[in-house]
């Protein structure tokens, strides 16, 4: 089988250009995209209402105020709890479905966010952190797998990305809030309660939409699969679809295999597929994105604007520019290509880090700490502006569509961890470095990191733009066998395994 014979193939479509789709003509794709991204709003919520809520959590909580530990674990406990999450999403998005995960997701983010607003003392407010970051972990590997089980692939990068856009709008939207609150009695109480908002209303909504389509095959409920999809195209396309899914179906029966956590790491194809995949998040947070997010206000303070209210409008800014970055990218992600986008982002991203930890040098070393704290605040918003329309929705967008099916909840969750983990050692290590060997070094640091990641895609990363599921796949065989492997040899090479 060729790929051009593949029903709903790239090759496909050229044949029948007026199938294919634009990015916002089916309404009924962009509400499920809009709902599932209700996760990507708890996870930018929760990632940028810390930042504000911690600057008066020091002014309530003498120990906090005292401790860049204490201060670092409860800004990173929601990370450690999201990689708990997200280890454990792959099982529970493979065996319940998606939408049984996203309503999981919301209930626990609930939970954690009265007990948060609540906390009579740090330690039961890391408690509601921790809970509040299993909710995000599981989010973040279920919305962009729900989203793009429901896109058409020629728009499917647009799609996953607006789940990041919805995590920077969740940012945006918590910097906000943070001002809203900043002259209300119980600042960061309200600051994190609030958060409960988005789960409940997303829980809501996923009530009332349909399991993916694609889950709903793999678990040979057809019938609820062809209803679904029966909403996403027109009767042409319709039936190529399901004759595609059905081919795909019966490929994963004839190879026989039991899914395990180890087939990631032996079978080559897919430990190629796992290795850019991982990789890529890693480098997302190794870049420094959430030393921005997390702490952007501190880093204002950091640079000489002492006042809550000003280094929290200042974050605000950025936040904003983190928004509007990610919307060029979704125009972006499927006209220039996934690879094309993150080598431009990161190359913006290491001046960005130069310029900021050359102001934070002469700051130390300067005369003048208001010229060089407005230097840091415009590398702030330069990073930004270039880690935002390619590194913030790359990841999780390539994330989404380079694993064989039977692996993607699994290979997702293990991700998704990844990125979690990088993380939480990001959050848990920024302002102690930054004490120990001074704020320029630390961002100097990063802008390395992102010159190895840099070398990382070109190297490991294929570009994606375009290609279904299936063509996606014959790029990781060709590349771990070479241009001519025997498909059926190597069908039976994998059983043997």
């Amino acid at each position: 089988m060729t790929l051009e014979s593949l029903p709903g193939s790239s090759g496909y479509l050229d044949l029948f250009p007026e199938r294919r789709m634009s990015l916002f003509s089916n309404l009924y794709v962009v509400g499920l995209t809009l709902a599932a991204g209700f996760g990507g709003l708890l996870f930018g919520y929760d990632t940028g209402v810390i930042s504000g809520a911690l600057l008066y959590i020091k002014d309530d909580f003498e120990a906090v105020n005292h401790s860049s530990f204490l201060q670092e674990t409860i800004v990173s406990m929601a990370v450690f709890g999201a990689i708990v999450g997200a280890a454990f999403a792959g099982w529970i998005n493979d065996a319940f479905g998606r939408k049984k995960a996203t309503l999981l997701a919301d209930a626990v983010f609930t939970a954690g966010a009265i007990v948060m607003a609540a906390a009579p003392d740090p330690y039961v407010l890391i408690l509601g952190r921790l809970l509040v970051g299993l909710g995000v972990g599981v989010a973040s590997v279920t919305a962009p797998v729900y989203i793009a089980e429901a896109s058409p692939s020629e728009i499917r990068g647009g799609l996953v990305s607006t789940n990041v856009l919805m995590i920077t709008t969740g940012q945006f939207f918590s910097y906000l809030v943070n001002l809203a609150f900043t002259e209300v009695r119980g600042t960061w109480r309200w600051m994190l309660g609030i958060s409960a908002v988005p789960a409940v209303i997303q829980f809501l909504l996923m009530l009332c939409l349909p399991e993916s389509p694609r889950w709903l095959f793999m678990k040979n409920e057809k019938a609820k699969a062809i209803a679904v999809l029966s909403n996403i195209y027109d009767i042409a396309r319709l039936e190529d679809e399901i004759d595609h899914l059905s081919a795909s179906l019966e490929e994963e029966r004839q190879k026989k295999r039991s899914v395990s956590y180890w087939d990631v790491f032996i079978i080559k194809e897919i430990r190629l597929a796992f290795l850019a995949g991982a990789g890529l998040q890693a480098f997302q947070q190794f870049t420094g994105i959430n030393t921005v997010m997390y702490y952007s206000p501190t880093i204002v303070q950091m640079a000489g604007f002492k006042s809550n209210q000003l280094a929290l409008l200042l974050s605000l800014i950025v936040a904003g520019m983190n928004a509007a970055g990610t919307i060029i990218g979704i125009k972006l992600i499927d006209r220039v290509g996934r690879k094309k986008l993150a080598l431009s982002s990161l190359s913006g991203v290491i001046a960005s880090l130069i310029i900021l930890a050359w102001a934070f040098f002469a700051q130390t070393y300067g005369s003048s700490n208001g010229i060089y704290g407005w230097l840091a605040v415009i590398g702030l918003a330069m990073y930004i502006a270039f880690f935002s329309p390619g590194m913030g929705p790359v990841p999780w967008t390539v994330n989404s569509e380079i694993y064989p099916e039977q692996y993607r909840g699994i290979c997702g969750g293990m991700s998704a961890t990844v990125n979690w983990i990088s993380n939480l050692i990001v959050a848990q290590s920024f302002l102690s470095v930054a004490e120990r060997f001074g704020t320029g070094p630390t961002f100097l640091f990063l802008a390395g990191i992102a010159v190895l990641a840099v070398v990382f895609v070109v190297l490991f990363v294929p570009e994606t733009k375009g290609l279904t599921f299936a063509e996606v796949e014959e790029i990781w065989k060709e590349r771990a066998w070479g241009s001519g492997y025997n498909t059926e040899s190597l069908l039976e090479q994998g059983n043997d395994s």
